[in-house]
Order: C-alpha cells, then structure tokens, then sequence
C-alpha cells in the first residue's frame, strides 16, 4: 500500500475513533434501553430501579463498561464482595443482575458495541464464576434463628423501649421486626405498607393487604392477604395507638424520622445496629431475610400446612416454601412424640 492509501485509512480509523461515542454516556443510554423493555415485560418500577442501581453498582466495581467487563473482572468483583462479607445471596444477585443486562446487550447492542467500540461481545459469566444456588443440605446456609433466638430478641427490643432516647422509634422497631416475623413479609413488601393497609376486621385475626408482593415471571406485583398471627393484631393496635402517632407520618405504617418510607436496606442495617446493642453473638446474628426463613419454619414446626405457609409467603411454587423450612435438629423425635402422644390419647377415649 502506498503512502497515500496509508493516508486514507489511517484518516479512517481517525473518523472512526472521533465518531465512538464516550463509552460511559453510551452505556446509560443502554441501561436506559435495557429498563425500557423491562418495563414492556411488565416489572414493577421499583424492582427495576433497584436493579439499575446493582448494576451501576457493579460495573463501577468492575471499572469498565460491560462490554469490556472479562471473566477476570468477574471473579475480581465477586471475590471482593466475600472478602467484605456480603451473604451468598447478595453476590448472586449482583452477577444476575449483570448478566441480565449483558444478554440484553448481546440480543440488541452486540452489532453496534463492535462498530462503535471494535470489541466483540463475549458473556464473561461463564461455568466457572456463574453464582450457583446453594443447596438446603449445604452448610453454607445458616438456620434460622430459633423460637427461643426471636423470643430473646423481641424481649430485648420491648425492654429497650423503655429506657431507649427516642422512644417513638423504639417502638416503631419492635412492631417492625414484629410484623416480620408473625406475617413472613418480605423487607420490600413491609417497608411498602400502609396504614390503610391493615384490616383489623377482616377474617377471625384480621388481615394485612400487602399490595406489592413480589412480582413472578415477568408479571407485575402479586398482591395477597397476610393473617396477623400471633397477637400480631395486639402489637399493631398498640403501635398505631401509642407510638405511630409520636413519629412524622402520612401514609406510611413504618415512616422513617423525616416521615417518609424506610428504604429496605435501612432495615437491614437497623437490625445489624439493634444485634450490636444487643451484643450478640456470630452465632445469635441474623438478617430480615432469615426472619422470614423462621417465620416459615416455626409455623412447619408447630404443625402448620406447607401449602398455607407457602400462602402466607406469597411464593409461586410450594417447592421455594420447602427451601425455606430448616427444621430443628430435634424435629423427627418431637413430630414421634406428638404422634405417639395422640395415638395413646386416642386408645384412652374408645369405650371398654
């Protein structure tokens, strides 16, 4: 090629790079793409604004838009939120998250990442670095927390309220883990609540509305009805009397201090602070989401039907509920002893 044909394609690749848009204003005109047509598959706008921010999330994690994001990065990301603590679950949500919007790439944006970028896509979420889902029998899945665990702690929280500084949150905090635990509500479902909420008349214990019950393939919210177990319909008589009215609120059932909604990670680490003040131990730590896995198990315990636990859950198949009941260690002796217990019963009321 001769010096003038070097010319005309060295003033190529020049046009080329000054056309490339700048790859981090490209990449949010493709996440905005990507939350377009999570909207026209029907996701709530919430589960889509949490996801945008995991993935902004992450790909600063990973320092590089996601087109050039390697297997490498992958593992560096992942292994760095481990390093931090952050639960199995967490780290499988964040690379679900990516993955997701990497296969939206590679469906609408692969031909135009290579002309505008030169780079070829290749889904760096290989066999390899994918997050599995970790089996019920796997250690690596604590139990939850016991009847006795969530009796000490609810303990601790009704004593902290009377000696705690502002007495109005305490409270607002001991209906909250509460309504956890006696509903199985979800963070997100249960930050999500408001006062209208609560059907105090409605069936024998009266009934929660929870009107944004997580959504399922694609679908919208689920609403569903929530029996207030337990005395639940007391603790949450005495909030609405005695504390609810001492915070700033509106709507809200649990307001944060300005008055609005708590976010749900807020939750999360007001139970991390409430442990702390506590002083529990590794062993006695939990979070909101082994509330709930209590929730499911204690009922299955006491006799409750799988299918009303899966009911009460909200959950799409009866087989997630299953993954959620870790019965004690003492379960098979004790469901014997109450079978033998009312077989012996039952021989001593037949007439001789």
């Amino acid at each position: 090629m001769d010096g003038a044909g070097l010319r005309l394609v060295a003033s190529a690749s020049a046009a080329a790079v000054a056309a490339a848009p700048d790859p981090a204003a490209y990449q949010a005109r493709c996440i905005e793409d990507y939350q377009a047509s999570q909207t026209a598959r029907g996701f709530s706008s919430l589960t889509i604004d949490n996801g945008a921010a995991t993935l902004e999330r992450f790909l600063a994690a990973c320092g590089r838009p996601a087109w050039e994001v390697t297997c490498e990065d992958i593992d560096r990301v992942v292994g760095g939120l481990a390093a931090v603590g952050l639960a199995t679950s967490t780290r499988r949500g964040y690379v679900s998250v990516f993955k997701g919007f990497f296969t939206f790439l590679l469906a609408r944006k692969a031909a135009e990442i290579e002309s505008l970028f030169g780079e070829r896509l290749i889904d760096p979420v290989d066999e390899f670095n994918a997050a599995r889902h970790v089996g019920n029998d796997s250690p690596e899945v604590a139990p939850p927390p016991t009847t006795q665990r969530m009796d000490a702690f609810f303990a601790f929280l009704r004593d902290r309220i009377a000696t705690a500084r502002v007495f109005a949150a305490a409270g607002r905090d001991y209906a909250l883990f509460r309504t956890l635990y006696h509903a199985g509500l979800r963070t997100e479902e249960t930050v999500l609540l408001d006062v209208a909420d609560l059907h105090f008349d409605r069936g024998p214990f009266g009934k929660i509305h929870v009107r944004y019950g997580k959504a399922a393939k694609g679908s919208g919210p689920r609403p569903r009805w929530v029996p207030m177990l337990d005395g639940l319909d007391l603790i949450l008589k005495w909030y609405l009397a005695d504390v609810r009215s001492r915070l700033v609120a509106g709507a809200v059932l649990f307001p944060d201090q300005s008055g609005d909604r708590l976010h749900r990670g807020s939750v999360r680490n007001r139970l991390a602070h409430l442990l702390d003040l506590e002083d529990a131990s590794a062993a006695e730590r939990f979070s909101p989401h082994a509330i709930r896995r209590a929730c499911a198990t204690h009922n299955y315990e006491r006799g409750m039907d799988l299918v009303a636990i899966q009911q009460l859950l909200g959950h799409w198949q009866v087989g997630t509920t299953m993954g959620y009941v870790r019965p004690s260690a003492t379960f098979i002796e004790d469901a014997y002893r109450r079978a033998v217990s009312a077989t012996l019963s039952a021989l001593d009321e037949e007439p001789r």
